[in-house]
């Protein structure tokens, strides 16, 4: 800790983002340059606390309270304090593969555990940590650094998405041979095709895609195992298999006029929206755009404010987001204690700039839908939609309709982005592999081995739809483990 008194000299200063009206117009990064002597000000600002939650990762009420992957988030600050950045750049890495990402879509689950916190706005960790590593790149520390010797083992990542990047990018640490597959036309997973330009640029991705590349991880696009090659293919040709391949399958509404034209699944609609941007350089061109039409988000969540910011820039006529749950409180409600993740009220990026545009906050609260309705040709009009409460009944509590609450909402296009229900069955079936009670892979956290044999889970596939910092530490981890079983002892962390 550089500074004793910095917690009461400086006020919590973010990275700012760019005006809504301003950044509605392009699809680049919403955020704006910062200046370094002001990042040095907020690294200033975190406290010698005595006992700091931002790094534990601890699960505390099933949510994320401080860092999942473990960042040294006091030793980093002290050190841009002092403006060893080269130094802060090397103790980020110890912990956090991919922290460009991170310190551009992690909900920050450091910060609301931060101890200043408690008294204070906490400490800006998610601004620093993204300013360390981009400093990093810009000065050209960050370079390939290929394992000086390789072992004769080879693995298999199936899936490269935030986990499957992190498990090749520890295995090849170790000087084991890793081929990543990929179905999808390039490497990222979601990180590319499920969230949005303007929150992470795509080049970022591939910046680091090339550099895993330049140290020696072989990735192969368009092939889909279970499919292009089968499972058990991959078990004759690898040592051992690590399975990182989300929770990709999406939870549905199947109430009357779903299979109205119009009626799509939010990742349908993102992912195509991203293809249209790096390929056609026109998003408004597919079938699905958003470009004059009523617009209504069907649930909240990043998925949902995703889809809020890129129908506003495809020029959206009006944009409704319905959520099922209450409107949070202004403040953390006395359930809610620090250190837990704070469950208050804000507006996200696409909240914000629906409201700049459109005069008010788009969500709706406590809302439910019941029918889609569409015209004579099979084409979305609009949904019917109630209000609801919630009821306890037999111990649980369930959404009951408000009488006469009933009413119409005009739209020409609707997404669910109602979450997800676990990992797609291909492969699972293919193999035979355990689930458990929610569908995901049976893979005990902490040894992530499968019920077959040399078969490694990990991320999403493992655990259910979560964080990308909880996929990162669940690859890192999975390659430990992996590693183990291979080797019979690791020296990954």
């Amino acid at each position: 800790m550089g500074k004793p008194t910095g917690f009461l000299e400086f006020e919590r200063n973010p990275i700012p983002d760019r005006p809504p009206l301003e950044r509605i117009k392009d699809w680049d990064e919403i955020h704006e340059p910062f200046d370094e002597s002001k990042l040095r000000d907020q690294g200033a600002r975190c406290m010698d606390c005595g006992t700091p939650y931002c790094h534990t990762g601890m699960l505390i009420s099933n949510m994320a309270s401080g860092c999942p992957v473990n960042n040294l988030v006091p030793e980093w600050n002290d050190l841009v304090y002092r403006g060893k950045w080269r130094e802060a750049l090397e103790r980020l890495h110890k912990t956090n593969n991919f922290p460009e990402f991170t310190g551009r879509v992690c909900p920050a689950p450091c910060e609301g555990s931060c101890v200043l916190g408690v008294i204070e706005p906490p400490v800006t960790i998610k601004s620093i940590e993204c300013s360390i590593i981009d400093k990093g790149f810009e000065e050209g520390w960050v370079v390939p650094d290929p394992p000086k010797t390789r072992t004769d083992k080879k693995i298999a990542v199936v899936g490269s998405g935030p986990s499957g990047m992190a498990a090749a990018d520890q295995l090849n640490k170790t000087g084991h041979s890793v081929t990543v597959f990929e179905r999808a036309d390039r490497i990222g997973g979601l990180l590319t095709y499920g969230i949005p330009n303007m929150k992470l640029e795509k080049w970022i991705v591939q910046r680091r895609v090339d550099l895993m590349a330049a140290e020696g991880i072989e990735f192969k696009t368009s092939v889909e195992i279970g499919k292009d090659l089968s499972a058990k293919q991959l078990m004759d040709d690898f040592d051992s298999v690590v399975l990182c391949c989300g929770a990709t399958k999406p939870r549905d509404l199947p109430i009357e006029g779903r299979k109205l034209e119009g009626v799509h699944f939010a990742m349908d609609f993102l992912t195509r929206n991203t293809k249209g941007l790096l390929e056609a350089k026109d998003v408004t061109a597919f079938e699905m755009a958003a470009k004059k039409k009523d617009v209504v988000v069907i649930g909240g969540g990043d998925t949902g404010t995703d889809c809020v910011g890129t129908s506003i820039r495809h020029g959206c006529r009006s944009i409704t987001q319905l959520e099922i749950m209450p409107r949070p409180p202004d403040e953390r409600a006395d359930n809610n204690p620090w250190p837990e993740w704070p469950k208050v009220y804000g507006l996200d990026y696409g909240q914000e700039e629906a409201k700049e545009l459109f005069g008010q906050d788009p969500r709706q609260y406590l809302v439910s839908t019941k029918k889609f309705i569409g015209d004579d040709d099979g084409n979305l009009q609009g949904l019917l939609v109630h209000d609801i409460e919630w009821q306890e009944k037999d111990g649980r509590f369930t959404p009951v309709e408000v009488a006469g609450s009933e009413r119409e909402i005009p739209a020409q296009l609707a997404l669910l982005a109602m979450g997800f229900l676990g990992p797609e069955d291909t492969i699972v079936e293919e193999l035979g592999l355990e689930r458990d009670g929610r569908s995901n892979v049976q893979a005990e956290y902490g040894k992530f081995s499968t019920s077959m044999e040399g078969v490694f889970a990990a991320g999403d596939m493992r655990r259910g739809q979560s964080l990308i910092v909880w996929a990162i530490n669940e690859g890192r981890a999975a390659a430990r483990e992996c590693d183990r079983f291979l080797m019979g002892e690791t020296t990954l962390p």
